[in-house]
């Protein structure tokens, strides 16, 4: 099930994908999917995205002289287990797309969707955020730290730590995997009471003695529950940045390469592993590869692609 994180990620995914396109028409409903209409018709809108905890809002804001006069929209979504957006080609729509916005002309047609195979996933109009959450462990911490700490005597605290840390009014961006990463790393029994941890941090103060550095350093060497719910949420996203960079440049070089089997050499050839120069169109991707999906812009460009790493990729590694 999609966290914090991934919603965070998500919402780069849109503002990174669409920050350019603009789209066109009506919002389009699958006819299976259960989530109300979206009564939104503009012939110019554009798309963004912002993430808080567990949810993503998109805004749909009309371009000056778009018709028919709209006012902006916003929709929430929760990922349910399987949400996730992709851009394709219009054409070339995912099974489960139940949600789609189409670009408008001219240019490539394109299509954002909400793609949710298992139907769990919702979206509700208006652009509040789900009342009764507490403040995103990703980007409120401060806020986040204080509403547990201030609410230790509510019956949540009742139950054991791996019960409570899934309360969305107080972790509200923590779910199965960042529990279990947080608590082993603290070594923290999963059924202790959730209270008895948490009461401890409230002592916890530095002492005076300690330069600002050297409270920082402690901090960072030492944190807490609270503290952790912050940082590992953090490590995730980086690692989603990084393993966004590396795809990218994986699926770059995979296009290359492909484009090479018909695409005729050019110019000098080069000697045994050491490469070839292929004149050959260059894709550049749109959007963070971490989910299926996308759009390339393409110009051409003359590229030397290792002899080693065309047959590594037609391997399949």
């Amino acid at each position: 099930m999609p966290e914090g994180p991934e919603l965070h990620l998500a919402s780069r995914f849109v503002n990174e994908a669409c920050g350019g396109l603009v789209f066109g028409g009506c919002v389009e409903k699958s006819p299976i999917s259960r989530n109300p209409e979206v009564p939104f018709e503009s012939s110019a809108y554009r798309i963004s995205a912002s993430a808080r905890g567990k949810e993503l809002r998109l805004t749909l804001s009309p371009l000056p002289g778009a018709q028919p006069p709209q006012e902006p929209l916003a929709l929430v979504f929760r990922f349910g287990m399987s949400g996730s957006f992709q851009l394709v080609p219009r054409d070339m729509l995912p099974p489960h797309a139940h949600l789609r916005f189409y670009t408008a002309p001219p240019g490539p047609r394109l299509a954002l969707c909400f793609v949710d195979i298992r139907r769990f996933g919702h979206w509700d109009l208006g652009g509040e955020w789900q009342p009764g959450r507490g403040p995103c462990v990703l980007l409120e911490y401060e806020q986040f730290r204080e509403n547990v700490l201030q609410n230790l005597a509510d019956k949540a605290f009742d139950r054991p730590i791996c019960e409570a840390l899934l309360d969305q009014r107080f972790f509200n961006g923590i779910g199965n995997y960042l529990r279990a990463e947080i608590l082993y790393r603290l070594r923290i029994p999963p059924f202790e009471k959730a209270r008895t941890v948490l009461e401890a941090l409230q002592q916890r103060r530095p002492s005076p003695a300690l330069t600002l550095s050297q409270k920082i350093r402690a901090k960072l060497q030492n944190p807490d529950l609270l503290e952790l719910c912050h940082s590992v949420s953090k490590e995730v996203v980086q690692l989603g940045e990084a393993r966004e960079a590396k795809m990218a440049n994986h699926l770059c070089l995979s296009m290359l390469c492909n484009l090479g089997q018909f695409l005729p050499l050019s110019g000098p050839s080069s000697p045994p592993g050491e490469g070839k120069f292929l004149d050959i169109v260059v894709a550049k991707w749109t959007r963070p590869p971490h989910l299926s999906g996308g759009s390339w812009t393409s110009g051409t460009q003359r590229g030397k692609v290792p002899q080693e790493e065309i047959q590594g990729t037609a391997a399949g590694s």
